[in-house]
């Protein structure tokens, strides 16, 4: 897929997710990001089904990046019947910080099910042979208050890995 066409839809996904300006934050942290306090409002775009549970998880070790029990935070929710899902994540202080998402299609919370999507702060682009991004490819950097990211979620199509419709 052409650098041209992964931008297009980038831009058009998050182009889709202006309306979501007026929902209100989800999760456990939600108060967090109404009351403008370090946190990271994650953006969560195209799902491929509506079904089973999402999954935001805070890093702050590059050297930890990915590996179990090493997340700062984790926010589980259910999916959401229609749009993008707005995710509040505290941070502990405004800090640099990567940001994972899971969308476990089923429900089920196996590690490896090859139908789940996932995404990371800053979009990297995910292959078969490149699943995992680095940590400075994905960290973004997190003051005083709220800051927005957005997250367009990855699926298995085939041998090849990409949002919804690319």
């Amino acid at each position: 897929m052409s650098k041209f066409l992964s931008a297009g839809i980038l831009a058009a996904a998050i182009a889709a997710a202006a309306p979501a300006a007026a929902q209100p934050p989800l999760g456990a942290d939600a108060a967090v990001c109404r009351a403008g306090h370090p946190s990271i409002l994650v953006n969560v775009l195209g799902f491929n089904q509506r079904t089973g549970n999402v999954r935001v998880a805070l890093y702050d070790n590059p050297a930890t990046f990915l590996q179990r029990g090493a997340t700062v935070r984790k926010i589980n929710l259910p999916v959401t019947p229609g749009g993008p899902m707005r995710i509040c994540i505290a941070v502990p202080h405004p800090g640099r910080y990567a940001v994972g998402v899971r969308h476990d299609v089923n429900g089920d919370n196996a590690r490896g099910d090859w139908s789940d999507g996932a995404g990371f702060s800053h979009n990297p682009r995910i292959s078969l042979l490149h699943l995992r991004p680095s940590f400075d490819q994905v960290a973004v950097n997190v003051g005083q208050g709220v800051l927005g990211v957005n997250v367009v979620l990855n699926y298995r199509f085939g041998l090849s890995i990409h949002p919804v419709g690319g």
